[in-house]
């Protein structure tokens, strides 16, 4: 049976300050939705409030714009998957293997609260699939709560964008939180690479994690590993 994979992406296109665009690092979904595209797995795409998702504007600069990402960017038909994006309310989670969150520091607002993607998190998790997330997409496991109650990251070995890489990204005094922190309060074992910006990926039996844009293949190829 063909494997089914849900990325998930953001709505917000900005930091507090509204002159301040951010959105989707697009290379973190590109590289993946290739991957999994070569493995024949069906792909769709979902955000809290579905509709437009927008990029982030430094993703698409030299030299984070890859050949993926501008492959993606010279086709119509995947451009309009992201101006076009499904409601977790739209989306039956029982059609899904895997689910795998996007970054970019947008996510970082609307992301952990949404009850919407908890629910599907927690669903394909339970049934056996794969919770994936790459840099800042670890923001949507931090609320996630299992039927029994108890935190899905509580316990688990993961990685995801680093303090250290927000203070040399100057953006650590325009996000709203220190996520690798508040992973650490809920009791997740964060690991991150010896280098920053440098790719690594976290397997934790179906908690596939990456810690960056330079781990988005890598922890891809693991989903897909796994799967």
């Amino acid at each position: 049976m063909t494997k089914r994979i849900l990325h998930v992406v953001t709505n917000v296109a900005h930091y507090a300050d509204p002159s301040e665009p951010t959105g989707l690092w697009l290379s973190e979904l590109t590289h993946a939705h290739e991957i999994f595209a070569a493995k024949g797995y069906e792909q769709r795409i979902i955000s809290p409030k579905g509709g437009l998702s927008p990029l982030e504007p430094r993703s698409l600069k030299w030299p984070n714009v890859d050949a993926t990402a501008k492959a993606w960017l010279a086709d119509d038909a995947r451009k309009d998957l992201l101006s076009n994006t499904a409601r977790p309310d739209e989306v039956d989670p029982a059609d899904f293997d895997a689910i795998y969150f996007t970054g970019g520091h947008a996510v970082m607002w609307d992301f952990p609260d949404d009850e919407g993607l908890q629910r599907i998190t927690r669903d394909i998790y339970e049934r056996g699939g794969i919770v994936s997330s790459v840099c800042h997409g670890y923001c949507g496991l931090l609320n996630t709560e299992l039927s029994d109650g108890t935190l899905l990251v509580a316990g688990r070995r993961l990685t995801g964008f680093s303090w250290r890489e927000e203070v040399l990204a100057r953006v650590a005094d325009k996000v709203p939180y220190n996520v690798e922190e508040d992973m650490k309060r809920r009791g997740a074992l964060y690991e991150k690479a010896l280098l920053p910006f440098t790719s690594k990926v976290v397997v934790d039996g179906r908690l596939v994690t990456g810690q960056n844009p330079q781990s988005a293949k890598a922890t891809a190829e693991r989903v897909a590993d796994l799967l």
